[in-house]
Protein backbone atom coordinates (compact mmCIF):
# COMPACT_ATOMS: atom_id res chain seq x y z
CA UNK A 1 0.00 0.00 0.00
CA UNK A 2 1.42 3.42 -1.01
CA UNK A 3 0.62 6.73 0.67
CA UNK A 4 1.13 9.79 -1.56
CA UNK A 5 4.53 11.15 -0.67
CA UNK A 6 5.64 7.94 1.05
CA UNK A 7 5.63 9.05 4.66
CA UNK A 8 8.74 8.56 6.71
CA UNK A 9 11.99 9.82 5.19
CA UNK A 10 10.12 10.96 2.08
CA UNK A 11 8.05 13.34 4.14
CA UNK A 12 11.16 15.32 5.06
CA UNK A 13 12.86 15.05 1.66
CA UNK A 14 10.02 16.22 -0.60
CA UNK A 15 10.44 19.38 -2.74
CA UNK A 16 8.05 21.40 -0.57
CA UNK A 17 10.74 21.51 2.11
CA UNK A 18 12.14 24.48 0.17
CA UNK A 19 9.28 26.50 1.67
CA UNK A 20 10.60 25.84 5.18
CA UNK A 21 14.10 26.77 4.02
CA UNK A 22 12.86 30.07 2.59
CA UNK A 23 11.09 30.85 5.86
CA UNK A 24 14.24 30.10 7.86
CA UNK A 25 16.34 32.35 5.62
CA UNK A 26 13.84 35.21 5.96
CA UNK A 27 13.92 34.88 9.75
CA UNK A 28 17.73 34.82 9.88
CA UNK A 29 18.04 37.86 7.62
CA UNK A 30 15.44 39.81 9.60
CA UNK A 31 17.09 38.95 12.92
CA UNK A 32 20.50 40.01 11.64
CA UNK A 33 19.03 43.25 10.32
CA UNK A 34 17.36 44.24 13.58
CA UNK A 35 20.47 43.41 15.62
CA UNK A 36 22.80 45.40 13.36
CA UNK A 37 20.42 48.37 13.17
CA UNK A 38 19.80 48.43 16.91
CA UNK A 39 23.51 48.12 17.70
CA UNK A 40 24.30 50.97 15.31
CA UNK A 41 21.87 53.42 16.88
CA UNK A 42 22.51 52.14 20.40
CA UNK A 43 25.79 54.03 20.04
CA UNK A 44 24.00 57.29 19.16
CA UNK A 45 23.08 59.25 22.29
CA UNK A 46 19.87 61.27 22.12
CA UNK A 47 20.28 65.03 22.48
CA UNK A 48 17.89 65.17 25.44
CA UNK A 49 19.90 62.49 27.30
CA UNK A 50 16.64 60.87 28.36
CA UNK A 51 16.87 57.13 29.07
CA UNK A 52 14.47 54.53 27.75
CA UNK A 53 12.80 54.27 31.17
CA UNK A 54 12.47 58.05 31.49
CA UNK A 55 11.06 58.36 27.99
CA UNK A 56 8.54 55.62 28.72
CA UNK A 57 7.40 57.34 31.93
CA UNK A 58 6.97 60.62 30.13
CA UNK A 59 4.99 59.13 27.24
CA UNK A 60 2.72 57.18 29.57
CA UNK A 61 2.08 60.30 31.62
CA UNK A 62 1.32 62.28 28.46
CA UNK A 63 -1.21 59.61 27.43
CA UNK A 64 -2.88 59.82 30.84
CA UNK A 65 -1.82 56.28 31.77
CA UNK A 66 -1.08 56.16 35.49
CA UNK A 67 -1.63 52.48 36.27
CA UNK A 68 1.21 51.02 34.17
CA UNK A 69 4.56 50.36 35.87
CA UNK A 70 7.89 50.58 34.06
CA UNK A 71 10.24 47.82 35.17
CA UNK A 72 13.67 46.51 34.26
CA UNK A 73 13.99 42.98 32.88
CA UNK A 74 17.15 41.07 32.12
CA UNK A 75 18.13 40.12 28.60
CA UNK A 76 18.78 41.73 25.24
CA UNK A 77 15.76 43.15 23.40
CA UNK A 78 13.38 41.29 25.70
CA UNK A 79 11.28 44.45 25.98
CA UNK A 80 7.52 43.94 26.12
CA UNK A 81 4.26 45.24 27.51
CA UNK A 82 2.23 42.87 29.66
CA UNK A 83 -1.44 43.94 29.40
CA UNK A 84 -2.59 41.56 32.12
CA UNK A 85 -0.18 42.85 34.77
CA UNK A 86 -0.10 46.35 33.26
CA UNK A 87 3.68 46.38 33.33
CA UNK A 88 6.03 47.75 30.70
CA UNK A 89 9.28 45.79 30.95
CA UNK A 90 12.46 47.20 29.42
CA UNK A 91 15.61 45.16 28.83
CA UNK A 92 19.21 45.83 29.80
CA UNK A 93 19.89 47.59 26.49
CA UNK A 94 16.86 49.86 26.84
CA UNK A 95 16.00 50.68 30.45
CA UNK A 96 19.02 52.78 31.45
CA UNK A 97 20.34 53.73 28.02
CA UNK A 98 19.94 57.21 26.56
CA UNK A 99 20.53 56.08 23.00
CA UNK A 100 18.18 56.76 20.10
CA UNK A 101 17.61 53.01 19.75
CA UNK A 102 16.71 52.55 23.41
CA UNK A 103 14.30 55.47 23.44
CA UNK A 104 12.66 54.18 20.25
CA UNK A 105 12.15 50.69 21.64
CA UNK A 106 10.76 52.05 24.92
CA UNK A 107 8.35 54.26 23.00
CA UNK A 108 7.23 51.29 20.92
CA UNK A 109 6.24 49.42 24.07
CA UNK A 110 4.41 52.52 25.25
CA UNK A 111 2.54 52.33 21.97
CA UNK A 112 1.21 48.93 23.07
CA UNK A 113 0.16 50.34 26.44
CA UNK A 114 -1.73 53.12 24.67
CA UNK A 115 -3.34 50.56 22.35
CA UNK A 116 -4.49 48.66 25.42
CA UNK A 117 -5.91 51.78 27.03
CA UNK A 118 -7.81 52.72 23.86
CA UNK A 119 -9.13 49.20 23.24
CA UNK A 120 -7.33 48.90 19.89
CA UNK A 121 -9.21 46.06 18.18
CA UNK A 122 -6.27 44.16 16.60
CA UNK A 123 -4.56 44.09 20.03
CA UNK A 124 -7.71 42.72 21.62
CA UNK A 125 -7.93 40.00 18.97
CA UNK A 126 -4.26 39.11 19.41
CA UNK A 127 -4.61 38.92 23.19
CA UNK A 128 -7.61 36.63 22.82
CA UNK A 129 -5.64 34.38 20.47
CA UNK A 130 -2.61 33.95 22.75
CA UNK A 131 -3.73 30.69 24.45
CA UNK A 132 -5.05 29.31 21.17
CA UNK A 133 -1.84 30.24 19.35
CA UNK A 134 0.31 28.59 22.05
CA UNK A 135 -1.77 25.45 21.70
CA UNK A 136 -1.48 25.50 17.92
CA UNK A 137 2.27 26.11 17.78
CA UNK A 138 3.00 23.31 20.28
CA UNK A 139 0.50 20.65 19.20
CA UNK A 140 -0.26 21.24 15.52
CA UNK A 141 2.68 19.27 14.10
CA UNK A 142 2.54 16.52 16.79
CA UNK A 143 -1.14 15.92 15.99
CA UNK A 144 -0.26 15.56 12.31
CA UNK A 145 2.52 13.11 13.13
CA UNK A 146 0.14 11.10 15.30
CA UNK A 147 -2.26 10.93 12.39
CA UNK A 148 0.52 9.51 10.21
CA UNK A 149 1.62 7.00 12.84
CA UNK A 150 -1.95 5.72 13.16
CA UNK A 151 -1.99 4.50 9.57
CA UNK A 152 -2.54 7.95 8.11
CA UNK A 153 -5.69 8.98 9.93
CA UNK A 154 -7.00 11.67 7.59
CA UNK A 155 -9.24 13.31 10.19
CA UNK A 156 -6.45 13.59 12.75
CA UNK A 157 -4.07 15.04 10.16
CA UNK A 158 -6.61 17.66 9.12
CA UNK A 159 -7.23 18.60 12.75
CA UNK A 160 -3.48 19.10 13.14
CA UNK A 161 -3.39 21.41 10.12
CA UNK A 162 -6.27 23.50 11.43
CA UNK A 163 -4.70 23.69 14.89
CA UNK A 164 -1.42 24.87 13.36
CA UNK A 165 -3.36 27.42 11.29
CA UNK A 166 -4.50 29.06 14.53
CA UNK A 167 -0.88 29.83 15.38
CA UNK A 168 -0.39 31.25 11.88
CA UNK A 169 -3.42 33.49 12.38
CA UNK A 170 -1.82 34.86 15.53
CA UNK A 171 1.34 35.75 13.60
CA UNK A 172 -0.71 37.56 10.96
CA UNK A 173 -2.81 39.61 13.40
CA UNK A 174 0.42 40.59 15.17
CA UNK A 175 1.54 42.62 12.15
CA UNK A 176 -0.94 45.54 12.35
CA UNK A 177 -0.46 45.63 16.14
CA UNK A 178 3.30 46.05 15.83
CA UNK A 179 3.24 48.49 12.92
CA UNK A 180 0.67 50.65 14.69
CA UNK A 181 2.73 50.69 17.92
CA UNK A 182 5.81 51.80 16.00
CA UNK A 183 3.88 54.50 14.18
CA UNK A 184 2.55 55.82 17.48
CA UNK A 185 6.04 55.72 18.99
CA UNK A 186 7.71 57.80 16.29
CA UNK A 187 4.88 60.34 16.27
CA UNK A 188 4.86 60.76 20.05
CA UNK A 189 8.63 61.05 20.36
CA UNK A 190 8.58 63.81 17.75
CA UNK A 191 5.60 65.62 19.29
CA UNK A 192 7.05 65.50 22.80
CA UNK A 193 10.48 66.65 21.66
CA UNK A 194 12.17 63.58 23.11
CA UNK A 195 13.77 63.00 19.73
CA UNK A 196 14.14 65.56 16.96
CA UNK A 197 15.31 65.91 13.37
CA UNK A 198 17.66 63.15 12.28
CA UNK A 199 17.03 61.29 15.54
CA UNK A 200 13.41 60.72 14.53
CA UNK A 201 14.54 59.29 11.19
CA UNK A 202 17.07 57.05 12.92
CA UNK A 203 14.41 55.86 15.36
CA UNK A 204 12.14 55.01 12.43
CA UNK A 205 14.94 52.85 10.99
CA UNK A 206 15.32 50.95 14.27
CA UNK A 207 11.61 50.25 14.59
CA UNK A 208 11.31 49.46 10.88
CA UNK A 209 14.03 46.81 11.21
CA UNK A 210 12.26 45.38 14.27
CA UNK A 211 9.00 45.20 12.34
CA UNK A 212 10.70 43.07 9.70
CA UNK A 213 11.19 40.30 12.26
CA UNK A 214 7.42 40.06 12.67
CA UNK A 215 6.92 40.07 8.92
CA UNK A 216 9.52 37.30 8.56
CA UNK A 217 7.91 35.26 11.36
CA UNK A 218 4.48 35.56 9.75
CA UNK A 219 5.89 34.66 6.32
CA UNK A 220 7.71 31.62 7.74
CA UNK A 221 4.53 30.42 9.44
CA UNK A 222 2.46 30.89 6.30
CA UNK A 223 5.03 28.99 4.22
CA UNK A 224 5.05 26.15 6.75
CA UNK A 225 1.25 26.02 6.66
CA UNK A 226 1.31 26.02 2.86
CA UNK A 227 3.73 23.10 2.92
CA UNK A 228 1.46 21.12 5.23
CA UNK A 229 -1.53 21.80 2.99
CA UNK A 230 0.40 20.76 -0.12
CA UNK A 231 1.52 17.52 1.50
CA UNK A 232 -1.56 16.55 3.44
CA UNK A 233 -4.38 18.72 2.17
CA UNK A 234 -5.59 16.11 -0.28
CA UNK A 235 -4.92 13.26 2.11
CA UNK A 236 -7.77 11.00 1.02
CA UNK A 237 -6.92 11.38 -2.63
CA UNK A 238 -3.22 10.70 -2.09
CA UNK A 239 -3.85 7.33 -0.49
CA UNK A 240 -3.44 4.58 -3.01
CA UNK A 241 -3.13 0.79 -2.91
Amino acid sequence: MYYGYGYGMGMFMDPTYILVLIGAILSIVASARVNSTFNKYARVRSMTGMTGAEAAQRLLHHAGITDVRVEHIRGNLTDHYDPRAKVLRLSDATYGSASVAAVGVAAHECGHAIQHQEGYLPLQIRSALVPVANFGSKLGIPIILLGILFGYNYTLVQIGIWVFALAVGFQVITLPVEFNASSRAVRLLDQQGILAGQEVKDCRKVLGAAALTYVAAAAASILQLLRLVLIFGGGRNDRRD
